[in-house]
């Protein structure tokens, strides 16, 4: 009986709304400016000052101006984690850094000309970043059902889907129970690979890209209602 009166006279309604507008800034709440790079390039744009005044929406958690922060990295700590635990898999990945960092300096060390010493990279984290360009795949494969039959039909991936697969076939590689390794030297393994377009993840790019080019003549189905 309560429910159908607060129902009736729109206390429902009403109280929804308010929550949304409380939830949600006004449309003449501009993005926060975090990044010093961008702030510096509105200055000598002379926009600065036109900013000064309006209201600004909160910066999100995840943002920060530091120079050592890394969106790509922070993301791939995402992916990495499980039941929440953040902490960890940022030591986690940290660990993996550092078997990378040894890796690549012994085979610095090892080198024996400057030019051999020059194409070794030795930051893990641009090595990371060169694992998830190499990655990335250009097609993907959908189920089509035309005519009782099912199909696979190549279709062009988008930049964001492509980096959460490539990002994900790298988690997946390190997670792999077949080899009784750590995690933090399995996924150095990898990224290493992957930087020099070899590896396991890399050959799975290149296996569903051959099985794309197998199912283009299916390529037609994809605009057919």
């Amino acid at each position: 009986m309560l429910r159908k009166l607060i129902v009736s006279t729109g206390f429902v309604k009403s109280h929804a709304l308010n929550a949304r507008w409380m939830s949600v800034y006004p449309p003449y709440y501009i993005e926060p400016i975090v990044k010093k790079e961008d702030q510096e390039r509105l200055k000598e744009e002379n926009t600065f000052k036109e900013l000064a005044h309006k209201k600004i929406k909160a910066a999100k958690t995840n943002v920060t101006s530091s120079s050592l922060q890394d969106p790509v990295v922070s993301k791939f700590i995402n992916y990495i984690m499980e039941g929440g635990k953040k902490e960890l898999a940022r030591e986690v990945l940290e660990k993996g850094f550092q078997n990378i960092k040894r890796s690549q300096l012994e085979r610095y060390n090892l080198a024996k000309t400057d030019e051999e010493r020059e194409a070794i990279e030795l930051n893990p984290r641009v090595l990371l970043h060169q694992a998830i360009e190499n990655c990335r795949p250009l097609m993907r494969l959908v189920n089509v059902k035309r005519g009782g039959t099912n199909y696979k039909v190549p279709i062009p991936i988008t930049e964001k889907r492509s980096y959460f697969m490539s990002m994900k076939w790298l988690v997946e590689a390190g997670n792999d129970k077949a080899q009784p390794v750590r995690f933090a030297d399995k996924i150095a393994w990898e990224i290493i690979d992957a930087a020099n377009n070899t590896g396991r993840v890399i050959k799975r790019k290149q296996d569903l890209h051959k099985e794309c080019e197998a199912n283009r003549a299916y390529a037609h189905y994809r605009w057919l209602s």
